[in-house]
């Protein structure tokens, strides 16, 4: 755990992008991440930013059910606030995918 509080100090002065508007990755949540569920290897790191690119204008310009987005969400979970970017662009490109109906459970 320190390592990780470590790291995220020492990027805290590295800026993100080429502009003139440059910012701390601790202040970019999705970098920070990202950075984090890779373990920051940068080979995961730009893979995982490729399908969240492909994945956003895929939603953004077929707009699929919301059901479908919420499904693909869930499923693509790795915790609070944590995304498996390259499973929730497979899922949500996948035409299988259906919507569940689970069964309430009431007591």
């Amino acid at each position: 755990m320190r390592w990780i509080l470590g790291a995220a100090a020492a990027l805290t002065m590295l800026p993100i992008g080429a502009g003139g508007d440059a910012r701390a990755i601790l202040y970019d949540a999705v970098a920070l991440n990202i950075g984090v569920n890779c373990q920051w290897q940068t080979g995961c790191m730009r893979q995982q930013r490729a399908a969240m690119k492909e994945a956003l204008s895929y939603v953004a310009r077929e707009r699929p059910a919301q059901w479908r987005v919420q499904q693909c969400n869930r499923n693509a979970s790795r915790g609070p606030n944590r995304v498996d970017w390259v499973g929730y662009d497979h899922c949500i490109r996948n035409p299988a995918i259906k919507l569940s109906r689970h069964k309430s459970r009431r007591k």
